[in-house]
């Protein structure tokens, strides 16, 4: 995955002290000189917390034997965790102001623990499986990032399999790289020919380690003066924005996550009485909802909360089916209309949000400004206090100020959301699925779905239902690990027994808060032939695809699904409603049409013709000209077509 750069490197090391330092070149303990850390882009690191040290020990001491672990991560040091690009999810582990490992979930498989080299110097004199002992003639080559061959190898852990992580060493367990074994540890000492182990780190290092042990509260005195001075200019923020926008009310947009906290907490330090405004989206795990509740309470302060309609999620699957990354309806019944009816009923002349939004979470989110007009909820105001602090920024201001968080954080995962959110990681959804009793609805759910539709296994046991068209890099990735292609992801049945007459189209419109574009999204009332439909969709424009694999059609803006949906993306609303409305036309032609013939009609380069009572086109004499939209009886009067615009309600 390429490395995406939202914003500096705040954090930097002390190594006389052993401490994180945030912005400084001096230490403010010592006054040495700090060093920046070598993380990998977007550099947004965060602490690690005990379950991290407990996860990371324990997948070091699986790989390599009893003891590393704590070789590895000493006890009493502080160590920090930096989320990498990565086709799921990827963390670096730095101990002592050095990268010592890599953990990777792999999709499928799980969580893959990958050694670096300070973690293999750290190990090594303790270490007792994964070893691979080298000819002192090989290790230049190894120095050179060759692979280890077989002929180079003096001995190996027997119990070595092909794709371990091991570590190469000299007999006195000097340290010369680490890769993955191409071979078992057994073949390694027999065999005489042949790749034994191929070389991921090479670079000779000298060890970095520290006697020094401190605990977060000392980081944070350590780091204190840039905490105040962020908080400072935050609070100013605040001021000034709530003074320009003085003639509506102010809220916070409270998920019960670190940055709303954050947010939140700075309203307090500046002396304002800014309500915390909670959208329970009904899918919100148990523990967030206790935690926002809880600390409503303990601070003694209104909590505006808005839920959506009962079932708004699980009595709309029937309709739209599971939400995706490129279909999310969801955000509009569970996210968009709660947040409208909580200010429609609470602030009906506008309100200014405070939202705990950061330009490290995503290249979206990089580029919006610090105050912006919601576009999908008019009357609304949105203004990030924290716009250019990085998670470490945000977690030293909650140690600074002592504030419980959300339990989730210190149990694995790194963001809080719907507990089954299609833009989650893998390994995000596999904590929840272990230890939450919330997740079996929605597993359950995904089961008894690909089972009705003919789904193959791979559909859910890798999270291919997170897209509607699973991108390559996902079906490359799963290949490399699994060693097996992924079938098409095409439904072989159908979700409704009638496979004829009427399409009937409903549609959820709104801006999609995750994407950061405005999409709306309609399900059909059934399945659908994209053969009937291609070649009606060329009146969209030039851009067609028909990708008969994941039974698509891809039409400049528009994307219809056989399996009975269609998605839409455009930056402005009218855009996206002009969209939809030309798709809804198009199912109209294909499989609704009365014979009226006005779309013929209006086609001037007579691509559009009647035949046997129904409207045909030629799509090769289609020159997008657009004129064959317009009124048209199947979308307007036949109930069985008509448009829902305003979505549905139970």
């Amino acid at each position: 995955m390429a490395m995406t750069k939202l914003g500096r490197n705040h954090l930097r090391w002390c190594f006389p002290c052993n401490l994180p330092i945030m912005e400084s070149k001096t230490c403010p303990v010592c006054g040495a000189p700090t060093a920046e850390t070598e993380l990998t882009p977007p550099a947004d690191s965060r602490p690690a917390f005990d379950y991290d040290i407990d996860k990371a020990r324990a997948m070091a001491d699986e790989c390599f034997g009893e003891g590393c672990g704590k070789a590895m991560l000493p006890e009493g040091h502080v160590a920090v965790m930096n989320k990498c690009p990565a086709i799921d999810r990827m963390e670096e582990i730095l101990s002592d102001g050095t990268i010592v490992a890599t953990e990777r979930f792999d999709l499928g498989v799980g969580w893959r623990f990958i050694i670096r080299m300070q973690g293999a110097l750290r190990i090594a004199k303790v270490m007792s499986k994964g070893y691979v002992v080298l000819n002192p003639d090989a290790a230049p080559f190894v120095r050179e990032n060759k692979n280890l061959m077989a002929p180079g190898v003096c001995d190996a852990d027997p119990n070595i399999r092909i794709d371990d992580e091991v570590i190469m060493v000299l007999a006195d367990r000097t340290v010369i790289g680490t890769g993955v074994a191409k071979m078992s540890g057994k073949d390694m000492v027999e065999l005489n020919r042949g790749v034994a182990v191929k070389t991921r780190w090479h670079k000779e290092e000298t060890p970095v380690t520290s006697d020094v042990a401190h605990t977060w509260d000392d980081v944070v005195k350590a780091n204190e003066a840039v905490i105040i001075k962020r908080r400072d200019e935050a609070i100013s923020f605040i001021h000034k924005t709530m003074e320009k926008y003085k003639d509506i009310p102010t809220v916070v947009s409270f998920s019960g996550g670190k940055d709303s906290l954050a947010s939140m907490l700075l309203t307090m330090d500046a002396g304002v009485d800014v309500p915390p405004m909670f959208i329970n989206t009904g899918l919100e795990l148990d523990e967030t909802v206790r935690y926002v509740h809880d600390f409503a309470e303990r601070h003694n302060v209104k909590l505006v909360e808005q839920e959506p309609p009962k079932d708004a999620f699980y009595g709309n699957l029937v309709y739209f089916g599971p939400p995706a990354k490129d279909y999310r309806w969801c955000c509009k019944t569970n996210k968009l209309g709660p947040t409208v009816a909580a200010i429609t009923k609470n602030y009906p002349n506008g309100v200014l949000s405070f939202i705990g939004q950061r330009k490290y979470e995503s290249e979206a989110r990089h580029e919006k400004p610090r105050v912006w007009q919601n576009p999908w909820t008019p009357g609304q105001i949105g203004a990030s206090p924290i716009q250019s602090w990085s998670a470490m920024h945000v977690w030293l201001y909650i140690f600074y100020k002592k504030e419980p968080f959300n339990y989730w954080y210190a149990h694995g995962l790194d963001r809080i959301g719907c507990l089954m959110c299609p833009a989650s990681d893998m390994a995000d959804l596999d904590t929840i699925r272990q230890a939450s009793s919330q997740y079996s609805r929605w597993d359950q759910y995904l089961s008894d779905y690909s089972s009705r539709t003919g789904l193959p296994e791979e559909w859910k046991k890798y999270g291919l239902w997170r897209w509607k068209s699973a991108p390559n890099s996902v079906k490359e990735e799963i290949k490399r690990v699994t060693g097996k292609e992924v079938p098409p992801m095409k439904a072989s049945r159908a979700l409704d027994p009638a496979d004829d007459g009427p399409v009937a189209v409903k549609v959820q419109d709104g801006y999609s808060p995750c994407t950061m574009g405005y999409s709306i999204e309609a399900a059909l009332s059934r399945p659908i032939d994209l053969k009937v439909l291609e070649p009606f969709t060329h009146a969209l424009g030039w851009v067609i695809k028909f990708d008969e694999e994941n039974d698509a059609i891809y039409a400049n803006y528009t994307t219809f699904y056989g399996a009975g949906s269609i998605t839409t993306k455009a930056l402005t609303q009218g855009d996206a409603k002009q969209n939809m409305e030309h798709a809804v036309q198009l199912i109209a032609r294909a499989f609704n049409c009365v014979g009226c013939g006005l779309c013929a009609a209006r086609c001037e380069e007579k691509a559009l013709y009647m035949e046997g009572g129904k409207v045909h086109i030629h799509e090769d004499d289609c020159i997008f000209c657009m004129k064959c939209y317009g009124p048209c009886p199947a979308v307007n009067f036949a109930p069985a077509a008509k448009t829902e615009e305003k979505g549905f309600e139970d």
